[in-house]
């Protein structure tokens, strides 16, 4: 028998040697002469076995629910746990007991104007990147509401910051703490994010905003008339997302009247990771609300970064911001990717 038959002959033992591995069989020539030439033994080595791999099996997921905040059916994205799995070294998966699953912290995340459910996830890495760091993600539409209580009855603020959330948690495992609760969100959606924790920080632990639409004071909101073309410039759009411009100050849809009001309490306050492109009109106006947020205790981690108002400075940041959050060391997400 050859040595490669023989030793294909006791590989099945493996399943005798838990946890130390496989028998490997190799000619080793002895030095005294037998009959017939000379004999071969069998040195054994026993190799330590392909550890066993564990870890969250993620899926995309879209779904549609009847929003009683919004008074419809809307739809989101979730990247989200679907089970947990162990494969050993010969490949074998089986699932984790559910008993030994950890609930899993989540990122609300925010998409600006003109978005919808699918921006993030067709524009950037953010599943392939949160199944690395054993993250949720989920990702409603504003509909270009700003994510406020509009007047027209839709109430983003209180789908945003109560309903979506509670909502998610009783579809997926996800954990109910706030230390593992998070929001985020880009240029509208960095401002959803921003006034949604301030709004809610018994709920919200982190807050990540990109690029945010900080725009209270800017000319285009305070000279806006009610003839402009488009959105953007027109009075009667930032009417029916802020209420009436001349009663905005002071009113749960003002950042810093929100910063202020939470600073000066004793309860819980987020922490926040801020970024904005040295080329984006937003610049200055995310600098002024980070020193407005240092000014009232918040802690606050800022960033600039060459960059304009786009997907490309927001690819990029958005994983930066994600090793800011405080997340658990993360395992090999188990996907077809996982080859032997």
């Amino acid at each position: 028998m050859t040595v490669r038959r023989l030793a294909a002959t006791l590989m099945p033992w493996h399943s005798r040697l838990e946890p130390a591995g496989y028998i490997i069989a190799l000619p080793h020539a002895m030095p005294t002469p037998v009959r017939g030439g000379r004999a071969l033994t069998l040195v054994c080595v026993l190799l330590a076995k392909t550890p066993e791999r564990r870890g969250p099996l993620m899926a995309l997921v879209k779904v549609d629910f009847l929003s009683t905040s919004l008074m419809r059916t809307v739809t989101i994205n979730a990247v989200v746990p679907a089970d947990w799995a162990s494969i050993d070294s010969l490949g074998y998966a089986r699932s984790v007991p559910r008993d030994q699953q950890r609930p899993f912290k989540t990122l609300y995340l925010l998409h600006g104007v003109y978005g919808n459910y699918t921006d993030w996830v067709t524009r950037t890495r953010i599943q392939s990147l949160a199944e690395a760091r054993n993250l949720a993600v989920i990702m409603p539409s504003g509909e270009n509401g700003f994510y406020n209580d509009r007047a027209d009855g839709a109430r983003f603020g209180e789908f945003i910051g109560h309903e979506l959330v509670e909502f998610t948690r009783k579809l997926f495992r996800l954990s109910c703490e706030r230390k593992d609760t998070f929001i985020g969100g880009l240029s509208m959606g960095g401002y959803g994010a921003i006034v949604n924790a301030l709004r809610h920080p018994e709920t919200f632990s982190n807050v990540v905003a990109l690029s945010s639409g900080l725009s209270l004071n800017s000319k285009r909101v305070l000279e806006s008339t009610y003839d402009a073309p488009g959105i953007l410039g027109n009075r009667g759009f930032y009417e029916s997302v802020y209420g009436p411009l001349d009663a905005v100050r002071g009113s749960q849809n003002d950042y810093d009247a929100l910063a202020e009001r939470v600073g000066a309490s004793d309860g819980p306050r987020p922490s926040f990771y801020m970024a904005c492109g040295e080329d984006d009109d937003l610049l200055e106006p995310n600098r002024a609300y980070r020193d407005k947020l240092i000014g009232e205790g918040f802690e606050v981690d800022y960033h600039e970064g060459p960059g304009a108002h786009n997907w490309k400075f927001w690819d990029t940041w958005i994983e930066r911001s994600l090793d800011w959050l405080p997340l658990d060391d993360s395992d090999d997400p188990l996907s077809s990717g996982n080859v032997f």
